[in-house]
């Protein structure tokens, strides 16, 4: 019984999209019809080495495409999987569940910046179909299920009508009735520029029906003079079939990786750099690997899948193999195809396989040598890709112990002698250390511009020492793990106690701390008392020559970045209090000492000790308890400097 349904919501929207136009290269709608057919049958080949009734006895691998003028149709037909009923209306009535809210947001993107043929990122590439057609039918059939085939069609107005239907035989064939503008889409030579541009690499042939016509011959096999012609039709295969990744690294031009590269990550630019590798001995497998020229809209969702296709023996297993490359390399693209592993072996136990293991030993090692290279030969190719996926690749140094002294290599921070956009790496910050500088000063934050204007940093620029700034939240994650390079410290600006000075220097201001100390010690311990539920304790700072005041976390403490990188997770914030440091040689100071000598008891004094911690957390970036009050305070300070 035919039932009529509508899409849903997102579904037509994505079709109003598509229908108007949203892709200007419309070529790609072929493209993702052999990828999908290509899919199917990856997918029943892999199930039947556990269920080999879903062959039926057919395993001759194929994708016909058929080009009827009269009809006005093309016409794509595969032997894979198939599709029951609910699979037709879970997997085109509507969008997968995950990532639906950023697929539509990420096509308006594409819309607006008119970047092309993004659709196959998201697995919806069956529509494409109706930038080309204005109506499409479907008719599925699963393997090894002969009374569930169904039939699909609509014409993208919104509804779409589904059916039980009898198919003699397993898999999909969709029919595209082509609108009048698109009948070129018919033509012999168009298919063929198509699949050969697009799906040359397609390990399934991709096959048509093709009419020459040529002389009549006689039984000899010569020409008969006067015969006429006759036409002649013969099934030819469209694409090559060869596989990319197992001819020499030299046979392949630069044209065809980019080709394989679209064709396996559905990217609309040309891969940044391509890794062909070959491993012999103990763990043999070939390896095609593409690093992105920009980040994927989906790089930091829970729910993308790796770049990374895995095939035993050319046989494809899975394109979610998520042991073959670490999440922090999960922007790498391309095909891994292991001699060693078994064919039946399940997806779960490719997580815990020794073979799989060693694997992913050797492809981060050559991930990671290849992005040193590229950093030594390249500095300023590396720079666009870091800019790229820097942040990502910082994970490693958390999560990666093995490879933490690459990996540190390949980090690279900006800092207080860097113009912005232009990073320096580790090994660059200690070659320029100043003599006398023991250690490497970093600051945490959200963005440059709020570090850089740090109070935190003002001793030492006074002293010449660089400090980086580590401005991705996943910095603060990265120097739990990162707490030493070349032998020396990583020292936060903004955390416990810094001593800037020399041993001569050290003893001449002892005596002046302590001057100081005993001079201010009345009014130190009143600013604690009005401040204690803020503060852990009120001191003179080291840190300051410009600036009134700071806060200071203790050396492991929490400093205000990552409390606001928690809040921002809405994980629970520890309560904690830091430390007020004070400037002994700020007017401000000097100000608060009379007032504190001349009456303690003064109101204004303690409203001054409020304001001196808001001014504290505004140039750290952090919110105030009672902005109101802050206001009142300033503007009466401000009439009476009149």
């Amino acid at each position: 019984m035919k039932t009529t349904k509508h899409f849903q919501t997102e579904v037509q929207k994505l079709l109003d999209l598509v229908i108007h136009s949203l892709y200007s290269n419309k070529d790609i709608f072929l493209r993702e019809l052999i990828s999908n057919a290509s899919d199917a049958i990856d997918k029943v080949r892999f199930e039947a080495h556990s269920n080999e009734a879903l062959l039926e006895g057919n395993s001759d691998w194929k994708i016909k495409l058929v080009a009827d003028k009269e009809a006005g149709t093309l016409t794509i037909v595969d032997n894979g999987i198939g599709m029951g009923i609910s699979e037709v209306e879970e997997n085109i009535g509507t969008i997968a569940r995950s990532g639906t809210k950023a697929f539509m947001e990420a096509l308006k993107e594409v819309q607006s910046s008119n970047n092309p043929e993004l659709i196959g990122q998201f697995g919806v590439g069956f529509y494409s179909s109706f930038m080309v057609a204005d109506k499409v039918t479907l008719t599925t059939r699963k393997g090894g299920s002969p009374e569930a085939g169904c039939r699909w069609e609509s014409t993208g107005d919104g509804t779409y009508t589904i059916e039980e239907f009898e198919k003699p035989t397993r898999g999909t064939e969709i029919v595209l009735h082509l609108k009048e503008e698109m009948k070129g889409y018919l033509d012999e030579w168009k298919i063929r520029s198509i699949v050969k541009k697009y799906s040359d690499y397609v390990q399934y042939p991709v096959a048509m029906d093709i009419t020459r016509t040529e002389p009549a011959k006689g039984l000899d096999g010569k020409v008969i003079e006067g015969g006429g012609e006759i036409e002649k039709t013969s099934e030819e295969t469209l694409n090559s079939m060869k596989a990319i990744w197992t001819r020499p690294k030299n046979d392949i031009s630069e044209e065809e990786h980019e080709e394989f590269y679209k064709h396996i990550s559905h990217d609309f630019e040309k891969p940044f750099r391509s890794i062909h590798y070959a491993a012999e001995g103990v763990s043999e497998f070939k390896a095609l690997l593409y690093l992105p020229g920009h980040k994927p809209f989906d790089l930091f969702m829970q729910e993308r899948k790796k770049g990374v296709h895995l095939y035993v023996k050319r046989v494809f297993i899975t394109d979610n193999c998520e042991a073959l490359l670490p999440d922090y390399l999960r922007f790498v693209k391309g095909v891994v195809d292991s001699s060693d592993l078994p064919l039946n072996v399940s997806r779960e136990i490719l997580q815990e396989d020794v073979q799989i293991k060693r694997i992913q030993k050797s492809l981060v090692g050559k991930v990671l040598s290849s992005l040193g290279e590229i950093r030594d030969k390249e500095p300023e190719e590396y720079l666009k890709f870091y800019a790229e996926f820097g942040p990502v690749l910082k994970e490693g140094l958390h999560f990666d112990y093995a490879n933490k002294e690459k990996l540190q290599e390949l980090v690279l921070f900006e800092s207080t002698a860097t113009e912005a956009g232009k990073p320096v790496s580790l090994k660059e910050y200690v070659a320029r250390m100043p003599e006398g500088q023991k250690e490497i000063y970093f600051i945490t934050g959200t963005s440059r511009e709020m570090v850089a204007n740090s109070p935190h940093l003002e001793a030492f620029r006074g002293k010449g020492y660089e400090v980086l700034f580590l401005t991705d939240p996943v910095d603060e994650w990265v120097v739990q793990s990162l707490s030493e390079y070349d032998g020396k410290k990583l020292k936060a600006v903004d955390r416990g106690d810094v001593e800037l000075e020399s041993e001569e220097e050290k003893k001449a201001s002892e005596e002046k701390k302590k001057e100081q100390q005993e001079q201010y010690k009345g009014l130190l311990e009143f600013i604690k008392g009005k401040l204690e539920e803020s503060v852990k304790e009120v001191r003179f700072s080291s840190r300051l020559t410009e600036s009134a005041c700071c806060l200071v976390a203790d050396e492991y403490g929490l400093n205000a970045n990552m409390e606001r990188i928690m809040k921002a997770m809405n994980q629970d914030v520890p309560k904690s209090k830091r430390i007020l440091e004070l400037n002994p040689n700020h007017p401000i100071v000097k100000v608060l000492e009379e007032m504190y000598a001349a009456d303690s008891g003064n109101p204004r004094l303690a409203d001054y000790c409020g304001l001196l911690l808001d001014q504290a957390l505004l140039t750290e970036g952090s919110p105030i308890k009672d902005p109101l009050k802050f206001t009142k305070l300033v503007s009466e300070l401000m009439v009476k400097a009149k």
